[in-house]
C-alpha cells in the first residue's frame, strides 16, 4: 500500500498591493495608533470627571461607612441597660390625694413605674406603631423610605425638605428622648424644658448624629425593648411621663387594660402632648384619636367591628381628670410642704391631704354663681375662698375666679390685704378674756387720741353719728368704730395685738389706735384660721393641708399631721360669749345677707377697708369655718361693695352648699337668757336710743393720717 504523500502547509504570502477588507467593528486608525479623533477632545473632560467622581465616591463611601461603624460601636459601648433608660426624669412626682384617698392632682413628672411590652395592652402597641412607624419591625433603626417620603411631603407643603416632618423611626425618636446619651445637668443653668427642646430640634446635623445612635440601639436591644423604652420615656402632657402614668392620669386605668379608643388617644398625644392633651381640649383629642384608629384599621391592626365600636364611643376622661378641682389647694400644699419631698423631690411621692372635693366643688360653684348673677359682666374683680374645720384642716381653697389648673396667683394665701372690721373680733376677744362681758357697756361717742408724730386721731362711724352707751354685743353687731377703738384703748393695744398674733395673724400689726379697725394686713388663710380658733373654744390653730406623706410603694408614712391645734389664747367662757356676739352680726347686724337657709345658726364678721379696696366676710357654723375676700388685684376700689354685700352672699352660697344634707350643729355659744348677772351701767345712764340700726362701718384710719396731721377730720364717705 502506497504511503500518502505529505503535503507541506505553506502560509499564503501577503501581498502589499492587495487591499484588506475593512471590518465593520474595526477601530479607527487614530485609536489604534493612540491618537484621538476630533470628537474625543470634546468628551474627555466628562470621562475624566466621571472617573474622578467614582474614585472619590467609593473611597468616600468606605470612609463614611467606617466612621458610621466606629460611631455606632462608640454609642453601643456607652448604652446602659433598658431599665436605666426607661425613667429619664430629672425629678420625681407628687400625687395628691384628698381626705378619702382619691387622687385629685399631680405635680412634677409623674411616672407610673417601669413597663415592658408584655404588660401593655396590644391595642396600645398597635396604636403607637401604626401612627408613628408602621415599618418599625422591618427596618434597622433608620428608614430611608420614610425620610425621602417626609422630604417629599415637606416640599409639597411649601417648606424646606428638612423642615416639618422628619420621617424619624421610633428608634430615632428614642434617640431623641435619650438626647443621644446626654443627661440634663441643672448646674449648666439651662432649664430642663430648654434642654429637652434642644434635644428634639430637627436640625440636619442632629439627624445625622441620630443615625449611629439608632443603629447602636438596634444592636443593643430587641425591638420589644426599644418600644418599651419609648413607652416609658415619652412625655404625654399634664405632667405624665410614660404611657403608664398617662393612662392613670387621663383614664384612671392600668396601661394593660386600655381599650382601642383609649389607646388611640394616648398614641395621638405623641406629636404634640400639650396641644392634644384631653384635659386641655377633649374634642380635639378625640379627633386625633379617630385619625389613629383609622391608621390602625387601614394597616390591618384593628378589625372592622372593633374599629366601628371605638369610633362610635370615643374615649373620655376619668372623673378625677375631668373635674380638675383643687388646683390652688394643690399649689399651696406643694409650697407649704418640705421642698425635698415636694417641689424638689427626686422620688415619687404620695401626699394625702385634707381636701374634701365635695366642699371644693361647692366653693367653686358658689363663686361662679354669684359672679354670673350679681356682678357686672366684664368685671375684673377677684375673690378668694377658704373653708376649713375647727382644727385648721383646710377642706377647700379657691384662690381666684379662674379655678382651672395650677400655677396661678393664689389670692387666698399670697394676697396680703388690709382686714378692715373683720379684725374687730380680736379686740373683743381680748376684752372678754380680761373679764368684760357680752353685755358690758362701752361708750360710742366722739373720740380724740393724740398720736405722736401724726396728730389727733378721731374715728367716726359709717353713719357719721354716734350711739352713746352700747353693749359690747351691739358694738360688734353694728360694727361701731368709736366704741371699738375706745374698748381697744381701755384693754391695751399690746394686749389686742398679742391676742391677734396668738390666734395666728402673723403679719406685722399696727402700733397706733387704728389697730382696732383693721388697718393691718393679713391673708385670707390667716384670718380664716384665726376665726377657727374662736370656734374651737379659744385655742389657736395652724391651717394645714398635708395629712401624710409617703414614697410610692412604701406603706410607711414619712410625715404625719392630724391636727393644727395649738395653745389656748382665751378662756372657753370668753370664746363662747364671743361666738354669741358674732352670731348677732348675722342675725340682726351688718351680716344679715349671710343668713343660711333652714335657720342653721352661724356667726361671723364683715369687713370693708378704706374706699372699699377690700371686702371681707369670715364666719362659721358648728361644723366649718369659711372666709371670703373680694377686691381688685391692683387695689382699685370696689363699686358699691362692702363686706356685708357680695362677700356675705358668696359665703352664704358656699356654706349652704357645704352643709346640704348635713344635720344642724349648734354653735358653741352662751345662752344670754341664762346669764343672770345684771349688765353694768355707765354712770347709771341708759343706752341712747337709735332711730335705726347703723350700717356697716369699716374705715381704714391709717390711710388718712396725713389728713389728720394737716388738721382734717376723718370722715367715712
Amino acid at each position: 500500500m502506497a504511503k500518502p504523500t505529505k503535503t507541506r502547509l505553506v502560509a499564503d504570502r501577503r501581498r502589499a498591493s492587495a487591499p484588506r477588507a475593512k471590518s465593520k467593528t474595526a477601530k479607527p486608525r487614530a485609536a489604534a495608533t493612540g491618537r484621538r479623533g476630533p470628537g474625543s477632545w470634546l468628551t474627555w473632560p466628562f470621562r475624566l470627571a466621571a472617573r474622578i467622581f467614582w474614585a472619590v465616591a467609593w473611597r468616600g463611601t468606605v470612609a463614611i461607612a467606617a466612621l458610621l461603624a466606629l460611631a455606632t460601636i462608640y454609642n453601643y459601648a456607652g448604652l446602659p441597660d433598658m431599665a436605666s433608660l426607661s425613667d429619664g426624669r430629672a425629678r420625681g412626682s407628687v400625687t395628691l390625694q384628698d381626705r378619702d384617698g382619691r387622687t385629685f392632682a399631680w405635680r412634677g413628672d409623674n411616672f407610673g413605674g417601669l413597663i415592658t411590652l408584655d404588660g401593655v395592652s396590644p391595642y396600645l402597641e398597635n396604636a403607637v406603631v401604626a401612627s408613628e412607624d408602621k415599618r418599625f419591625y422591618s427596618h434597622l433603626g433608620v428608614s430611608p423610605r420614610g425620610i425621602l417620603g417626609a422630604m417629599r411631603n415637606n416640599v409639597q407643603a411649601g417648606r424646606s425638605p428638612f423642615s416639618g416632618s422628619g420621617g424619624s423611626t421610633i428608634t430615632q425618636q428614642v434617640a431623641k428622648l435619650l438626647c443621644l446619651g446626654t443627661d440634663w445637668d441643672p448646674a449648666t443653668g439651662i432649664s430642663e424644658a430648654a434642654f429637652e427642646a434642644d434635644c428634639r430640634a430637627g436640625s440636619v446635623w442632629r439627624k445625622v448624629k441620630e443615625i449611629p445612635y439608632a443603629f447602636a440601639l438596634e444592636m443593643k436591644f430587641t425591638k420589644a425593648e426599644i418600644l418599651s423604652i419609648y413607652l416609658n420615656r415619652a412625655y404625654l402632657g399634664a405632667g405624665a411621663r410614660g404611657f403608664a402614668a398617662a393612662s392613670q392620669r387621663y383614664f384612671g386605668t392600668s396601661v394593660a387594660d386600655v381599650n382601642p379608643q383609649e389607646a388611640a388617644m394616648l398614641a395621638g398625644l405623641l406629636p404634640a402632648p400639650s396641644y392634644y392633651a384631653p384635659t386641655s381640649n377633649l374634642e380635639r383629642a378625640q379627633d386625633r384619636a379617630r385619625t389613629v384608629l383609622t391608621l390602625m384599621h387601614d394597616q390591618g391592626m384593628l378589625g372592622d367591628t372593633d374599629f366601628a365600636a371605638a369610633v362610635a364611643s370615643p374615649a373620655t376622661l376619668s372623673p378625677a381628670a375631668r373635674e380638675d378641682t383643687g388646683g390652688y389647694f394643690a399649689d399651696w400644699v406643694m409650697s407649704d410642704g418640705p421642698d425635698f419631698l415636694t417641689g424638689d423631690t427626686t422620688e415619687d411621692v404620695i401626699v394625702r391631704t385634707t381636701l374634701d372635693q365635695r366642699i371644693q366643688r361647692a366653693a367653686e360653684s358658689a363663686l361662679q354663681e354669684v359672679f354670673e348673677t350679681k356682678v357686672s359682666a366684664g368685671s375684673e374683680a377677684q375673690a378668694a375662698i377658704v373653708v376649713m374645720s375647727a382644727d385648721g384642716a383646710v377642706r377647700a381653697m379657691v384662690g381666684g375666679r379662674n379655678t382651672r389648673g395650677g400655677g396661678q396667683f393664689n389670692r387666698a394665701v399670697q394676697a396680703v390685704r388690709q382686714t378692715g372690721s373683720s379684725f374687730k373680733p380680736f379686740v373683743y376677744a381680748a376684752a372678754l378674756d380680761l373679764g368684760w362681758r357680752f353685755d358690758s357697756i362701752i361708750l360710742d361717742s366722739a373720740l380724740a387720741i393724740d398720736v405722736p408724730g401724726s396728730g389727733i386721731y378721731s374715728p367716726s362711724n359709717y353713719t357719721n353719728r354716734f350711739y352713746g352707751e352700747v353693749t359690747l354685743t351691739d358694738a360688734l353687731t353694728h360694727s361701731l368704730n368709736a366704741a371699738t377703738v375706745r374698748l381697744s384703748e381701755n384693754v391695751g393695744r399690746d394686749v389686742v395685738r398679742n391676742v391677734a398674733q396668738q390666734f395666728g395673724i402673723e403679719s406685722d400689726l399696727a402700733e397706733g389706735p387704728a389697730l382696732a379697725l383693721g388697718v393691718s394686713e393679713s391673708t385670707l388663710l390667716e384670718m380664716t384660721g384665726a376665726y377657727a380658733g374662736i370656734l374651737n373654744g379659744g385655742t389657736s390653730v395652724t391651717p394645714y393641708g398635708l395629712s401624710s406623706l409617703s414614697l410610692r410603694g412604701d406603706d410607711r408614712a414619712l410625715l404625719d399631721h392630724d391636727s393644727g391645734l395649738g395653745e389656748r389664747v382665751i378662756t372657753d367662757g370668753a370664746a363662747r360669749q364671743l361666738v354669741y356676739m358674732m352670731s348677732q352680726v348675722i342675725e340682726r347686724g351688718t351680716g344679715t345677707r349671710a343668713q343660711l337657709p333652714s335657720g342653721r345658726p352661724a356667726a361671723g364678721k364683715t369687713g370693708t377697708t378704706q374706699a372699699a379696696r377690700d371686702a371681707w366676710f369670715v364666719g362659721f357654723t358648728g361644723d366649718y369655718v369659711a372666709g371670703v375676700w373680694m377686691g381688685y388685684d391692683d387695689n382699685t376700689p370696689l363699686t358699691g361693695v362692702t363686706g356685708g354685700g357680695l362677700p356675705a352672699e358668696i359665703w352664704r352660697e358656699t356654706m349652704a352648699r357645704v352643709h346640704e344634707g348635713l344635720p344642724v350643729t349648734p354653735l358653741p355659744m352662751i345662752d344670754p337668757a341664762l346669764e343672770t348677772r345684771p349688765a353694768p351701767q355707765v354712770a347709771g345712764r341708759e343706752i341712747a336710743p337709735r332711730s335705726s340700726p347703723p350700717r356697716e362701718d369699716e374705715p381704714n384710719i391709717a390711710e388718712r393720717v396725713l389728713m389728720d396731721v394737716l388738721g382734717g377730720i376723718f370722715r367715712r364717705n
